[in-house]
């Protein structure tokens, strides 16, 4: 399905997700490294959400990474996922998301959250960040 053209878009909203990528432990003395899923889900079942950017930031805000190459249309019901594998490191403890969405009509709004999930020693965990709006839809 390809994305509506960016005029045919009439409702847009900025959603900030928080990520932990790593947790530091032990007192400051181990740091524990987390994979992570940005989840971007469209909770309509008729109409396709738009997301124009999905952008990753470290702990100090600077850019990481632009995650999508151009806007992207989401079916109903559909699902989009980010993966930031164990190993990259580049976020720090306090990253995050901005997710960019749009739609070209009233939509409901879209279940936006990160999956951190590791292992430490024979225990194994995972938790969720949710997304919090920056920029009220319409705006």
């Amino acid at each position: 399905m390809p994305p509506p053209a960016p005029t045919e878009i009439k409702l847009r909203q900025s959603v900030y997700v928080p990520v932990y990528s790593s947790l530091v432990g032990s007192g400051g003395q181990a740091q524990l490294n987390l994979a992570v899923t940005l989840s971007v889900r469209n909770t309509s079942a008729t109409l396709p959400l738009v997301v124009e950017h999905i952008d990753y930031y470290d702990t100090a805000g600077n850019l990481v990474e632009h995650y999508i190459p151009g806007t992207v249309s989401v079916r109903p019901f559909g699902t989009i996922e980010i993966l930031i594998p164990t190993d990259d490191t580049r976020g720090g403890t306090g990253a995050n998301f901005i997710v960019d969405w749009g739609a070209t009509q009233p939509i409901s709004e879209p279940v936006i959250e990160t999956v951190m999930v590791g292992s430490s020693g024979n225990r194994g965990f995972a938790f969720i960040s949710p997304g919090h709006p920056i920029r009220v839809p319409g705006r």
